[in-house]
Parts: structure tokens; sequence; C-alpha cells
């Protein structure tokens, strides 16, 4: 099967990456969303997208208006949907939702599309009846897109074997590197490695052992990285981590979920807001006298 026409499911941090790239590899693109604001949000979002590439990739500021000018924003199901040969659905972590959404477009769907999910903690196999066509359902997990270029591809026990070279090429061609996940795992391979992470840092913050600055400079020195474990949660987002984290049985994940609820509710998700852990555009862990 040759993919040519992708339909992305969710106009968020991630969807609007994911859309924007397969725009720029080609791709024939529709991005969809029941929030027309978030549909205007991540049209802005791609072009400040567009001119950090022009500043550190090389990549042709016009080339890339022009990747934008071509993808259909919509909030029209069937708009959206037309003709897709693939579905990459990255709405907001909640069973729930995600069961909505598959049974709405399982529904209307060509015979032909594959379903991939982009869930960053939950199974393929939660949602492939409800679609449908658990055959053609498998998860296509994206990372950052641009900078943290690896793809999981992870079905569940009824998908189709044949998919999994068609989503291998098909990732490869956004510029990826695809990994397999030879068994449905929460959180993939790279995620669950960063939740054990993400948690002790949480842990160490829940029970007043350090500070959020202090973990993360710990950390940053250490390893010689550019930022530490609550700035990473700010650039994933407070609330797709509280989505996973809250799921989590043990009372350190439930205690660090509680708090990151508080900045949830008080509007602060991180730099996608504006402010999380730290305020942007100018967080504290990038100014030089933070590790002095």
């Amino acid at each position: 099967m040759k993919i040519k026409r992708v339909c992305i499911l969710g106009a968020g941090t991630l969807g609007t990456r994911v859309a924007l790239q397969a725009a720029l590899s080609g791709y024939q693109v529709a991005i969809f969303d029941i929030n027309p604001k978030a549909l205007e949000n991540s049209q802005k979002l791609m072009q400040k997208i567009i001119k950090q590439l022009a500043n550190n990739s090389g990549l042709e500021d016009v080339a890339g208006m022009h990747a934008i000018a071509a993808i259909t924003f919509t909030d029209n199901p069937n708009v959206a949907i037309w003709d897709a040969d693939l579905i990459n659905e990255s709405v907001t972590e909640d069973v729930e939702i995600k069961n909505a959404v598959w049974d709405q477009f399982g529904k209307i769907a060509p015979e032909k599309t594959i379903f991939t999910t982009n869930t960053s903690y939950l199974l393929p196999s939660m949602f492939a009846e409800i679609s449908g066509r658990p055959e053609k359902f498998c998860a296509l997990h994206f990372h950052d897109v641009f900078y943290s270029k690896v793809v999981d591809i992870m079905p569940h026990p009824g998908t189709d074997p044949s998919l999994i070279p068609i989503l291998m090429e098909f990732g490869r061609s956004l510029e990826q590197v695809p990994v397999v996940v030879k068994k449905e795992n929460h959180g993939y391979l790279f995620n669950s490695m960063l939740m054990a992470f993400i948690g002790a840092a949480g842990k160490l913050l829940t029970g007043e052992i350090g500070t959020v600055e202090d973990i993360d400079k710990s950390w940053m020195v250490n390893f010689h990285m550019p930022m530490g474990p609550f700035g990473i949660l700010d650039s994933i987002g407070l609330d797709t981590a509280w989505h996973v984290t809250k799921n989590l049985p043990d009372a350190a994940s439930q205690r660090f979920a509680a708090l990151l609820k508080t900045y949830i509710d008080a509007g602060k998700l991180g730099e996608k807001t504006g402010e999380g852990f730290y305020k942007y555009p100018n967080p504290a862990y990038r100014e030089d006298e933070f590790l002095q």
C-alpha cells in the first residue's frame, strides 16, 4: 500500500508537529479538531516551527510556509477523512474521549484507511475493537518529530503483521527512526524509561527533598543536559503527564499526580501556555547563571 493522504486527529502540540512534518515530506495532510481555536493555534505554531527550522536547519522559509498552506485545517470529520490512507490520532490521553473518536471515525473512514494512535501511555488494544477494524489498528507514537526523531510502532495482538513494514517505511519517510515494540507495553520503550526518571523527580519534589530548580540542576550538570526533569515535563505538557501519572497505582505517583493537578487547575500546562514549573518563553534553566 502506498500512503499519500494523511489525516491527523487532534491539533494539539504533537498532532501539529506530525501534520507539519508529513506536509514537509510531501504528503497531502488534513488536521482535524472539534475546536476551531485549536486549529488556529495549530497553524500559528506551525509558522513558529518553520521559522525555527529556517534558522537552525537550513529549511527555506518560503517552502515551509507553502507546506502549511497546503494543509487542510478542519472541524468537519468528513472533510478530514476524505480519501485518507492513514489516520494518526493525537487527542487527549483519556480512554472515553479516544473511544468516542475511534467510534466516530471508524464508521466514516474509507475502507483502505490504516488506523494509528499516537497515545503516550495507553494501549492500542484498548481502542482497536471500537474502531471496527482491529486488524488495521496499530500504535504509531511520535516524540518531538523535529528534534527527537523516533517513532514507536506497537501492534496489538490482532494487528495485521503486514502493516508493520508499511508503517516503518512511512516513519522513515518522515525522517524518523522507527522502532518496533514487540509486545504491548504502557509507555513503549523510551517513555517507560522516561516515566521512571520523571517519577523519581516527582517523588523527590513531593517529599520535599529538593526544589524544582535543584533537582533539575543536579540532572543537568551530571548528564550535561540542557534541561532537567521539570523542564522536560513543561515541554511534554503537565496535562499529558497528569493523565499518565494519575493512572499509576503507587502512592508516590498519586501524590505527584495531585501536585500536577494543582498546576493544571491554575492553567499552567507548561511551555504551551507560557507557564508550568517555569515561565516561558525565557525559562530560568536556559539562563547562563542557572548553573552557577
